[in-house]
């Protein structure tokens, strides 16, 4: 069954029917919807848009009557055939929610060059989020943005990569295709994934990339230089900072408060505006409704355009997630950016943009010059990987267990560290905690480490001369969860120790 949020913010002129139905017949002439598989059921979409399952039964029973839908019995409603290979024809479907020699020793014209005085810019001075590189071998590691090892679906995987490699098979990912995506993958997350978030996209909308870290550098490439203003979260995604400061941008730190992003005057003369709304990089806050509404007042009477970066859009379980900025974005201000790494695997670097198309042929010109393209095979067995339902059947399993290991979690802060506040949104991928006053979490992230626990300083976090001391992050994918609460038990002896 299509697992698409659908968000529809209702006009109480209208009629909840005309409503639906109009939007509806959008997404199916739009071809929004994947031709062989059932929309979704009529109690599944009425609780998602909090109407009656008579009202949704009675659109479902139009739209049956018009030719758009055929129905089978105990199956569900499927597309009309003549439906079926639809391509969106809007911009955007508005459906929410070396080592160096001495040279004194070198013999004349022998000496290494001198690389500190040819440098434009040093990259090795901007610093990320800090931990050991042996992390695997602590025996707590409470560190952020893992995978969950054990779930990942190797034989699934390996089933599909045969698949894929078959003799029989068209080799299409051996050839070099210049500057295009492997058009399968595209219909995959045009389909299936980016309607999970509310967002409704053309191919040529879409560009596919090596993870969000990638997609961000190609838009500080592309949009960032001197004279360019961007705001960012302050605390925020240090990464996010570099790029923009080596590309020359200047960089205003907004503050964020338990809403998100704090929306005010400071932020009127930016160009651009870099936010995490789905959950604040790192305190995990989700951006509240208000406040979004808020925001994108403000990009459009200032002219100015956000960089939404849905990093863990795969697996957010908070109660009533609110679906992506782009969702309710109707004039091609927000640019989106999303991976498929968080839930499935890191390691495969596989990410995606969604912005108007003219922006997306420049970024893939500008791709093209650095790699052409992420690598096709990889391209092809993740399409394939997604048409099968292997992926969604790994989610399912990967959020039962996220679920699990965060309670887990939860209850042992409460028992272990209740000195501590919690902070954030309850469906994050990681806790984000306040200690006591007095209590400085780099030294106490030491004295931990020594006995075997990990877990990030939140100070690396804020880009102030003088950052707050008591803050801290946790994560909860990359520990087993049988000793998160033996490992919350010897945090909390090494901080009552002082």
């Amino acid at each position: 069954m299509i697992d698409h949020y659908i968000h529809l913010d209702f006009d109480r002129q209208r009629g909840l029917q005309e409503q639906l139905r109009e939007t509806l017949v959008s997404a199916i002439l739009s071809g929004g919807f994947p031709a062989d598989e059932p929309l979704p059921s009529c109690r599944k979409l009425s609780q998602q848009l909090a109407v009656s399952r008579n009202t949704v039964a009675l659109v479902y029973e139009s739209l049956l009557d018009n030719g758009y839908l055929v129905s089978r019995p105990r199956s569900g409603y499927y597309l009309h055939p003549d439906y079926r290979s639809g391509e969106p024809a809007t911009a955007m479907l508005r459906m929410t929610p070396a080592h160096k020699s001495d040279p004194s020793s070198d013999a004349p014209g022998e000496r290494a060059p001198d690389w500190g005085a040819r440098l434009k810019m040093q990259p090795s001075l901007k610093h990320g989020v800090l931990r050991p590189s042996n992390w695997t071998r602590y025996p707590y590691p409470f560190v952020y943005g893992q995978p969950i090892r054990e779930l990942f679906p190797l034989e699934r995987w390996r089933e599909v990569s045969r698949g894929v490699l078959r003799g029989d098979r068209d080799q299409l990912w051996m050839n070099d295709r210049f500057d295009r995506d492997d058009e399968m993958l595209v219909e995959q997350l045009r389909t299936r994934v980016l309607p999970k978030r509310g967002i409704w996209a053309r191919s040529d909308e879409i560009l596919v990339t090596l993870g969000s870290q990638n997609a961000l550098y190609l838009l500080a490439t592309l949009l960032m230089g001197k004279g360019v203003r961007v705001a960012m979260e302050n605390p925020g995604f240090r990464d996010a900072l570099s790029l923009f400061e080596l590309r020359g941008a200047e960089v205003q730190l907004q503050p964020v408060d338990e809403q998100g992003l704090v929306v005010d005057p400071r932020l009127h003369g930016c160009d651009y505006l870099y936010v995490t709304p789905g959950h604040q990089v790192p305190t995990g806050v989700s951006m509240s409704p208000a406040r979004r509404t808020e925001l994108l007042r403000q990009i459009r009477q200032h002219d100015q355009v956000v960089i939404e970066d849905d990093y863990d859009a795969e697996f957010n379980l908070d109660h009533h997630a609110q679906p992506a900025l782009k969702a309710s974005d109707a004039s091609g201000r927000v640019i989106y950016m999303s991976s498929l790494s968080k839930a499935f695997s890191p390691g495969l670097r596989i990410g995606y943009l969604v912005a108007d198309a003219e922006l997306i042929d420049e970024l893939r010109a500008l791709r093209r010059l650095m790699y052409r393209h992420p690598p096709l095979n990889n391209q092809r067995m993740l399409a394939e990987f997604l048409a099968q339902g292997h992926y969604d059947a790994h989610l399912r399993r990967f959020r039962e267990e996220h679920r699990r290991r965060r309670d887990a979690l939860r209850l042992a802060l409460d028992d272990a560290l209740g000195c501590c506040r919690s902070m954030g949104s309850p469906g994050a991928s990681a806790f984000w905690l306040r200690a006591p006053d007095g209590i400085d979490t780099q030294r106490l992230a030491w004295a931990a480490a020594q006995q075997g626990v990990l877990f990030e300083a939140g100070a690396q976090f804020f880009f102030d001369q003088s950052p707050p001391g008591n803050f801290m992050r946790l994560g909860f994918h990359a520990i087993d969860v049988e000793r998160i609460g033996e490992g919350i038990g010897v945090l909390g002896r090494v901080m009552a120790q002082g």
